[in-house]
């Protein structure tokens, strides 16, 4: 399952905020468990990719026009990660599920926190 993921919204969605290379990180490690096609859509520039996440650097287009355009691209079912409800209503309309931000963003954290991550 293709899983797109606002990058932007997720990290913001804790305190302190997620860096970037902490939210793929995470984010590869979900993916792996999950068996997942993750793919992170940061606005502007991007951090590395890792094992498991496809990471997108949007340049001038914002994160979410490039999700949204993706998502209008998918033949098969995918997942948004997002809490913008904007973004919910132009690219949520085919996806099999849509998952909140901060609720994301709390199951990374806890998958970094338990002992058998």
């Amino acid at each position: 399952m293709i899983v797109l993921v606002d990058a932007p919204n997720v990290r913001r969605s804790l305190w302190p905020n997620l860096s970037p290379e902490q939210l793929v990180a995470l984010l590869g490690r979900w993916a792996k468990r999950e068996g997942a096609e993750a793919i992170a859509v940061f606005d502007g520039p991007a951090p590395e990719a890792v094992a498991g996440v496809e990471v997108v650097g949007t340049g001038s287009e914002s994160a979410d026009d490039w999700i949204t355009r993706r998502a209008t691209e998918l033949d098969e079912p995918y997942v948004l990660v997002t809490s913008d409800r904007e973004l919910r209503e132009r690219a949520g309309k085919g996806a099999a599920r849509i998952v909140g931000g901060g609720k994301f963003a709390r199951e990374l954290q806890a998958l970094a926190e338990s002992p058998s991550a």
